[in-house]
């Protein structure tokens, strides 16, 4: 009994803990304003990082033998243990899948950035049928919100590249 209660303890600190990765993880980022679509999939990959070492902190020997334990003593905080898991999972593959598919846009990064105003808007239609496929497929990055910061990046980049070449020619 007294090994179970401190057992359910150190669970209640992780799912406190990990609740807290969660809430973070879905806050609003603050970001510049001209700021490029590189970015997008620099936070997703840390994002993957992120959730993949949680997910891989979850499924080690030490926490799953204290989850049997609390199962064999039928503690009541596996509920909130099994859900928190869950989502860890969820927003794993999330940041997963998001990468995926924001590395198809990369390809057209070099050129935002490099490229004369004539020659980045040759890579403009190619760009614009990789973000619908992302939209169109993608179960996760397909929201107004995800495609508008995506867009709003992609046209920043634009911007920027064109100050650029207006400001060195």
């Amino acid at each position: 009994r007294e090994v179970t209660e401190k057992l359910e303890e150190v669970l209640m600190i992780w799912i406190k803990q990990i609740r807290q990765v969660l809430v973070e993880s879905e806050q609003m980022r603050r970001e510049a304003d001209d700021i490029g679509p590189s970015a997008e999939l620099e936070h997703w990959k840390s994002r993957m990082s992120s959730f993949n070492s949680l997910l891989d902190e979850i499924k080690s020997s030490r926490v799953k033998k204290i989850v049997s334990i609390l199962q064999a003593a039928r503690s009541k905080t596996l509920k909130q243990w099994k859900e928190l898991d869950g989502n860890v999972t969820i927003a794993a593959n999330e940041a997963k899948d998001n990468v995926r598919y924001l590395y198809t846009l990369d390809k057209f990064f070099g050129p935002l950035t490099k490229a004369s105003p004539v020659t980045m808007m040759e890579h403009v239609p190619s760009l614009m049928n990789a973000v619908c496929m992302i939209y169109c497929t993608s179960p996760y990055y397909n929201t107004s919100e995800r495609m508008t910061s995506l867009l709003l990046k992609i046209t920043n980049q634009m911007i920027n590249t064109c100050k650029t070449y207006l400001c060195e020619g």
